[in-house]
């Protein structure tokens, strides 16, 4: 591997991330919420290289999943993050490469980073991406873009479905923190998944979408949380609610979207 890659897998860049990941980052997280984990047997036969996917709701998102994996898997995980909200400025790109492994992506995005992605795949680095493409303003999910499926065919790994349920509301769109009085949040893992044959890229991704979104639910609605028709339902009554106030006024509303403009692909 060459030298500008080596800070992903090499054994003291890795402890320095348990530094900070374990002694810092996840005291922090852990005790500012009331963290769940489920399907952890699906774990046991998992290993590197391979692409974890989750839904993308909150700037904790990153945080819970490499805190909630085995450090057996987390130890080397990189984490996608926007090239110009993250590798902007130095102290922001030296952060987050020291908390979450991160290597650069478009805000669209892999494209023009899949070669990135691709090499530490082949060096046996695992990758953790938020195929949304960035974080819901609403907690309604998003389908999922095709590249992490992609990926996963070209590289031949398996992909790790994640839902994380509960996240938005703990630190919904625009918070700093997370709210007062540890919120319950769950971290869901799956089956890993490889495409079924003659599977292409977008079928692959739109399968892994619907599983992510069954675990979620299935995990809501058994804890009294809202589910993805409930985040979506909400958004299509404030739309009406805008285009009603607007027909007063005759003004045009502007759109409500699942998610906010393109800002983090991944570990945002």
């Amino acid at each position: 591997m060459s030298e500008n890659l080596q800070r992903y897998s090499s054994a003291g860049h890795a402890s320095a991330r348990l530094v900070a990941q374990h002694l810092i980052m996840k005291p922090y997280i852990w005790s500012a919420l009331h963290v769940h984990t489920h399907g952890n047997r699906n774990l046991d036969g998992l290993k590197a290289p391979f692409v974890a996917v989750g839904n993308h709701s909150s700037h904790l998102d990153a945080p819970l999943i490499m805190g909630g994996l085995p450090r057996r898997l987390s130890r080397n995980l990189a984490a996608g993050a926007a090239a110009d909200y993250f590798f902007d400025k130095w102290y922001t790109a030296t952060a987050t490469a020291l908390f979450f492994n991160a290597f650069p992506v478009d805000r669209k995005g892999l494209r023009n980073r899949k070669g990135l992605a691709g090499v530490l795949l082949n060096e046996g680095v695992p990758l953790l991406l938020f195929p949304e493409g960035t974080r819901s303003r609403t907690g309604a999910m998003s389908n999922f873009k095709p590249g992490a499926a992609a990926l996963s065919i070209s590289r031949n790994v398996p992909i790790l479905p994640i839902a994380l349920v509960g996240v938005f509301a703990a630190m919904p769109y625009g918070a700093k923190t997370p709210v007062p009085g540890r919120p319950e949040v769950h971290i869901v893992f799956g089956r890993p998944l490889k495409a079924a044959p003659g599977e292409i890229a977008h079928q692959f991704s739109d399968r892994l979408y619907r599983y992510v979104v069954e675990m979620h639910d299935t995990t809501a609605r058994a804890h009294g949380m809202p589910t993805q028709a409930d985040f979506h339902r909400a958004v299509a009554l404030r739309q009406a609610a805008a285009r009603m106030d607007a027909s007063k006024t005759n003004t045009v509303p502007a759109e409500e979207s699942p998610d906010e403009a393109p800002e983090a692909s991944s570990a945002g």
